[in-house]
C-alpha cells in the first residue's frame, strides 16, 4: 500500500483545482449565454469544447492525485455521488429529454468509492489499466445496445442524449494517471511541495470547497442571465 502523506496541503494540487473550476465555469457561462440568450457564441466550437473537456479531465486527474491525501474515501465519494443523484433528478425534472444520468459527479464518486482498492494496485498495472480504460473507451464509443444499465460504462443506447456524461471508460484512465502522479511526483517531493499553510488562503479555500462551488455556479450564473434579460 502507497504511504499517505500526512501534511495539509500541496499548493500545485490547490492551483490545479482553482483552475479547473475556473474553466468550468467560463465554459458553463458560455453554454449558458449560447442557449439563454440571443447570442450566438456557438458552444460546439472546438475551442470552447476544449476547455469544458480540459476542466473535467483535470478534475478527474486531481481526483486520483489527490486521493493519497484522503483518509475517508468512502464517506467523501458517497457525498459525491449523493449530489451527483441530485443533480439528475433535478435535471429530469427540468430537462428530461436530456437529463443527466451519469456525469462528472457521478464519476468521480465513483472513483473515490474505488480509491481503497486502486491505491494497493502496483504501478505497472496502473499504467497497464491507464491504456486500457483509454482503448476500452474508444472502443466502446463505436457501440450501440438495448439497455440504459451500462450507460456507466461508456455503452449508450439508441437515441442517447444528455446534457452531462463522464462514463468509467475512457475517463478512468485519467484519474489512474493522477494515481501514478501522486506516487511518482507528490511523495518523492514532500520536502519541496508539501507546506503546512497554502502560499495564498484564496487558492486554498477555493480547491476545499471546491464541490460547494460546483454545486452553486449554474444556478447562480442563469439567475443572473436570466434577471438581466428579463429587466433588459
Amino acid at each position: 500500500m502507497v504511504k499517505k502523506l500526512t501534511q495539509k496541503r500541496v499548493l500545485e494540487i490547490d492551483y490545479l483545482r482553482t483552475l479547473a473550476l475556473a474553466l468550468m465555469i467560463l465554459y458553463h457561462l458560455v453554454y449558458d449565454l449560447d442557449q439563454w440568450t440571443t447570442l450566438n457564441l456557438d458552444v460546439d466550437a472546438p475551442f470552447w469544447f476544449i476547455v469544458g473537456k480540459t476542466a473535467a479531465l483535470l478534475f478527474m486527474f486531481l481526483s486520483g492525485l489527490s486521493g493519497g491525501f484522503s483518509h475517508r474515501p468512502i464517506k467523501n465519494g458517497l457525498r459525491v455521488l449523493f449530489w451527483g443523484m441530485i443533480i439528475s433528478l433535478v435535471t429530469y425534472i427540468i430537462f428530461p429529454e436530456q437529463y443527466v444520468r451519469f456525469g462528472i459527479l457521478h464519476f468521480l464518486g465513483v472513483m473515490m468509492l474505488l480509491y481503497p482498492l486502486l491505491r494497493k494496485l502496483a504501478p505497472s498495472f496502473l499504467i497497464l489499466a491507464t491504456v486500457l480504460a483509454f482503448a476500452v473507451g474508444v472502443y466502446f464509443s463505436g457501440l450501440v445496445v438495448d439497455t440504459h444499465l451500462l450507460l456507466p460504462l461508456g455503452l449508450m443506447y439508441p437515441g442517447f442524449s444528455t446534457m452531462d456524461y463522464y462514463p468509467l471508460f475512457p475517463y478512468s484512465g485519467a484519474t489512474f494517471l493522477g494515481i501514478l502522479g501522486y506516487r511518482y511526483l507528490i511523495l518523492p517531493s514532500t520536502q519541496t511541495s508539501v507546506r503546512k499553510r497554502a502560499a495564498d488562503p484564496i487558492f486554498t479555500w477555493i480547491s476545499r470547497h471546491s464541490l460547494e462551488i460546483y454545486l452553486i455556479h449554474q444556478p447562480i450564473l442563469l439567475a443572473i442571465i436570466l434577471g438581466i434579460g428579463f429587466l433588459f
